[in-house]
């Protein structure tokens, strides 16, 4: 069994109860807004986490970035980091790191120790308080391969200088709108660094429009506002990136547990429609959504399930693991049942929207034979 039909299923089992640990009314001052005004919300919301120090992050790590035993190597490890430059979603990993014992330390070479990497480079923001200690976008990740990425822009690459064990890649950014230097992760993480950054843009709303001049790599993002935030070519690649790689269990754990330790949530990876309501289209959210949605089984052989409760009949896209449409339809009442048969086994994205675009509901499926 492997690590994607593994997760998949982690992901099927969980998903319906992924809010479950949000406290209660914790984004009522959010309900109903949109555009700029939702951010501010959330800026209010979760603003003035309590800062546990940047040493703390190692304890933290212990419990919050645990590899799954069934995903590690050995099938049943308790105490494997999870490392997003190292994980292989599609077999073993070409390494591992014990919780505690492979802490950085001094490094040459890929595998060595595991450190603290700011996914948003430090410098960035002139390595100041309290995001020099912020959990949310401090990620356990290998010294080395940290190293390698210094505090270059996440994009995507064509001519590539270097690549990690597990395919993360150094080398040119082929994005329109910036060609210089850049690092680009796996597929499986791409969507959990876009809802980073839109947190960071979010948590230091109050911040952020100062830090555009305090590096070329920053410049290169940035765009100087505390609103909009990004370049034009960055905010269309995270929204790309949130969109293909929709939240995962890993970040809804990591979430709750962020919860515990600093006292803040992402609220990218409670509510990914708030992207869209930001900075996509404003008009997308007029009032608070009311879905409930499950999709049965998973993984699938020929058609698949939706119950669903809500307010009116929404629209279903299918996409491949590639990020192509492949056919949409219309969920209603009388039609609950997809017919997969004419799809080859792999990895598929379920988005359900409204007819007038809202989202509402997204869940991989993965189809065996």
């Amino acid at each position: 069994m492997n690590k994607i039909y593994l997760l998949i299923l982690s992901f099927f089992f969980f998903s319906i109860s992924s809010n479950a640990q949000i406290p209660p009314g914790y984004y009522d001052d959010a309900e109903g807004l949109s555009g700029y005004q939702l951010k501010t919300a959330l800026f209010n919301i979760i603003k003035n986490h309590d800062d546990q120090g940047y040493s703390a992050l190692w304890t933290f790590y212990k419990t919050a970035d645990i590899l799954p035993p069934e995903l590690t190597n050995s099938g049943n490890s308790t105490n494997i980091i999870w490392d997003i430059y190292s994980y292989n979603p599609d077999g073993n990993n070409p390494y591992e790191f014990h919780a505690g014992t492979d802490q950085c330390g001094s490094y040459s070479s890929e595998g060595d120790c595991y450190n603290r990497e700011h996914t948003f480079p430090k410098s960035w923001f002139n390595n100041t308080a309290p995001m020099k200690s912020d959990a949310v976008h401090i990620l356990p990740t290998d010294g080395y391969v940290n190293g390698r990425r210094s505090n270059h822009p996440y994009s995507e690459v064509g001519n590539v200088s270097w690549e990690s064990e597990n395919g993360s890649k150094l080398g040119t950014s082929n994005v329109p709108g910036y060609s210089g230097t850049a690092f680009e992760p796996i597929d499986e993480f791409k969507g959990d660094l876009a809802r980073i950054y839109f947190y960071m843009a979010t948590r230091y709303q109050n911040k952020i429009a100062g830090w555009e001049n305090n590096s070329a790599n920053a410049d290169a993002v940035l765009d100087g506002t505390s609103d909009h935030v990004f370049e034009n070519w960055y905010l269309d690649l995270l929204v790309k990136w949130n969109n293909q790689d929709p939240v995962s269990q890993k970040e809804i754990d990591r979430n709750n547990k962020i919860y515990q330790f600093q006292h803040n949530r992402n609220p990218f990876v409670d509510h990914p429609e708030y992207i869209t309501a930001i900075w996509v289209d404003p008009t997308s959210v007029k009032e608070p959504l009311k879905y409930e949605i499950s999709v049965f089984p998973n993984p699938v052989i020929d058609n698949i399930n939706v119950n669903f409760t809500g307010k009116e009949d929404v629209m279903y896209y299918v996409y491949n693991s590639t990020g192509r449409e492949l056919f949409e339809g219309k969920l209603t009442s009388n039609k609950n049942r997809l017919d997969m048969n004419n799809l080859p086994s792999g990895l598929y994205l379920f988005v359900f929207k409204t007819s007038d675009g809202k989202f509402v509901y997204n869940t991989k499926i993965f189809k065996t034979q």
